[in-house]
């Protein structure tokens, strides 16, 4: 993952180990065509379904398809929204404790409707089409999320609105 916006592109697309730079990718989205500007930080909490004291979570990623995953996932985001202007996918790898921002996306367009629906859409699409699991470590043991699934691709994303 790049540190810094990307200066000529208005997708930001990463995966890193590193703490995601949720402020900068906020300031790199606001564009003066753009009166708002939607913002998703996924963060790593303390419990999940039947397991209580969650104290990390591991993500795993197959790192040579997850970028390209997550131009596919902005692709479609935008062939939904043709007026979004700018769109940040981010996401860690690694073992993140409570608290930490595990995913933040980005969309920045002419007004807050199609800003939220293609929000809304980005996150639940990168959580089906993308390749990375999750691994969570709670009081009584670890293992992989009950909510792990097949990756799909993002035009045939389950629950995802295909508007």
């Amino acid at each position: 993952m790049t540190s810094t916006a990307p200066r000529e592109a208005d997708d930001w697309l990463a995966v890193t180990e590193a703490e995601l730079p949720v402020a900068e990718v906020m300031a790199w989205a606001t564009a003066p065509s753009c009166g708002a500007v939607v913002t998703f930080s996924g963060t790593v909490r303390d419990h999940a379904p039947g397991r209580d004291g969650v104290i990390s979570l591991e993500y795993e990623v197959f790192a040579s398809q997850a970028v390209t995953q997550l131009a596919e996932v902005a692709r479609a985001a935008r062939s939904r929204w043709p007026e979004v202007r700018r769109i940040g996918l981010l996401h860690r790898s690694g073992v993140l404790g409570v608290g930490e921002t595990s995913v933040v996306v980005v969309v920045a367009a002419p007004h807050r409707g199609e800003a939220f629906d293609a929000a809304r859409f980005c996150i639940d699409t990168v959580k089906t089409s993308v390749p990375i699991w999750k691994k969570e470590t709670w009081a009584g043991g670890s293992d992989w999320s009950e909510c792990s699934h097949e990756i799909v691709p993002p035009d045939r994303a389950a629950g995802v609105d295909a508007r």
